[in-house]
């Protein structure tokens, strides 16, 4: 059990790292990590393999413009 909560605390840093939204310190810190423990840099190479993959082979559809009029007129802001 305690693997598997250090397992997805490992998937949450490496996210988050990818992201861009670890500090220096914590960032420094998981790449310590991932240099020592041995299985952490196959988890970064997978899910950096991943965004690659999704970012190269899909695309977003345009989305027109009276689509997006519509969406804003749709919506009610409370007053």
């Amino acid at each position: 059990m305690k693997n598997q909560k250090n397992l997805q605390e490992l998937f949450k840093r490496v996210n988050m790292y990818l992201d861009g939204e670890l500090s220096k310190e914590q960032e420094t810190q998981l790449l310590r990590e991932i240099q020592t423990t041995p299985g952490y840099m196959a988890v970064l190479s997978k899910e950096k393999s991943f965004r690659d993959f999704i970012k190269s082979k899909l695309t977003r559809r345009k989305v027109s413009p009276a689509l997006i009029q519509n969406i804003k007129n749709n919506i009610s802001i409370p007053r």
